[in-house]
């Protein structure tokens, strides 16, 4: 993992990442069964043990991928699977720009939004958008819709490399064919909640990524011997073991159990591996001292973009809902 390189060497990135999992020629659709979300889910897993960044937009590009042939048409469905053979990378840009909200009306696209992750790097975004009749998904070439970008916002410690502008649209002329299926689909049960566990996913390879760069450092230095740092490594091995076990868990137990406790245990996989990265954080900062802060040292990204990724939006209300369900018997312990 490197700081910098710019949106060329992202965008490249990105499509190789997308091409060695084989998903510009079988992209990524809905699983079927717990096999089918691992493969999904330890692949992004091991992007982000590599590159968080990366991992983020890997994500994202999935996750819009599953949304516009879940709800597109089959003509729809037929040009997307055409762009991704040609190299189409996409992501979901849902959050609304505070001063100006994306507007749809009358074919015209006006507004802009936040957080949108790899803004330049993408060839195409699914974007949700204000309608009179609800809130609609637009699946937009970038090519041909491009908006204004603000790169001057995303000034933040980690996942600078994500391109994570603001972005905006003025009297953008959208065609018919670009409205993915119908009002609010965006948002439908069970797949808005569960999706989750992508980005999960992504947050528990990193910190696998710092187990491996604090033993990497630990050893190249001699001091892996050390009683302190060999418990400390211990600690960090058993953080990433159970994050990815939580992950692995709630894979599988998504198509065993088909009510909505599954939501919520994928919010409760959240927080689990929220706080075990924090964890993970405080004590590979510890192992590797001073030296983990230098901007060259590979340890220095994975600890900001980590602590930056992990604010994800609002985790006290999903803290809530697990102890409401945990309150209720919806959620209970077991082995």
């Amino acid at each position: 993992m490197v700081r910098g390189g710019g949106v060329t060497a992202m965008r490249s990135a990105l499509r190789a990442a997308i091409a060695d999992a084989g998903w510009d020629r079988a992209p990524p659709r809905d699983p079927d069964d717990a096999a089918a979300s691992l493969a999904i889910l330890t692949r992004l897993y091991e992007t982000g043990r590599r590159d968080l960044p990366l991992g983020r937009l890997l994500e994202g590009h999935v996750d819009a991928v599953q949304i516009a042939r879940r709800y597109g048409s089959a003509a729809q469905r037929e040009r997307l699977l055409a762009a991704l053979a040609a190299g189409a990378t996409l992501g979901v840009w849902n959050a609304a720009m505070p001063d100006g909200p994306l507007l749809l009306a009358d074919g015209m696209l006006d507004g802009g939004k936040s957080y949108a992750s790899g803004a330049g790097v993408l060839t195409h975004a699914l974007v949700t958008a204000q309608a009179p009749d609800g809130t609609r998904l637009l699946l937009l070439d970038l090519a041909a819709v491009p908006p204004a970008i603000d790169r001057d916002w995303w000034r933040t410690t980690g996942m600078q490399r994500s391109e994570t502008h603001r972005v905006r649209w003025t009297a953008a002329a959208i065609d018919d064919d670009a409205t993915i299926g119908a009002a609010d689909d965006y948002a439908r049960e069970p797949f808005f909640s569960g999706g989750a566990l992508r980005f999960v996913a992504v947050h528990a390879g990193g910190i696998a990524g710092l187990c491996d760069r604090t033993r990497d450092h630990l050893v190249a230095t001699g001091r892996a011997g050390d009683s302190f740092q060999s418990a400390r490594l211990a600690e960090l091995f058993c953080l990433s073991d159970a994050a990815a076990g939580i992950v692995r868990r709630t894979a599988t137990d998504w198509f065993d159990e088909r009510t909505d406790a599954r939501l919520v245990r994928v919010a409760a996989s959240r927080l689990a591996v929220a706080d075990a990265a924090e964890r993970a954080i405080a004590i590979a900062q510890q192992a590797v001292g001073l030296a983990g802060h230098f901007l060259d040292h590979p340890l220095s990204a994975m600890l900001t973009d980590l602590s930056v990724y992990l604010r994800q939006p609002a985790p006290d209300a999903q803290r809530l809902r697990v102890g409401a369900a945990v309150a209720s018997g919806q959620l209970a312990p077991s082995l």
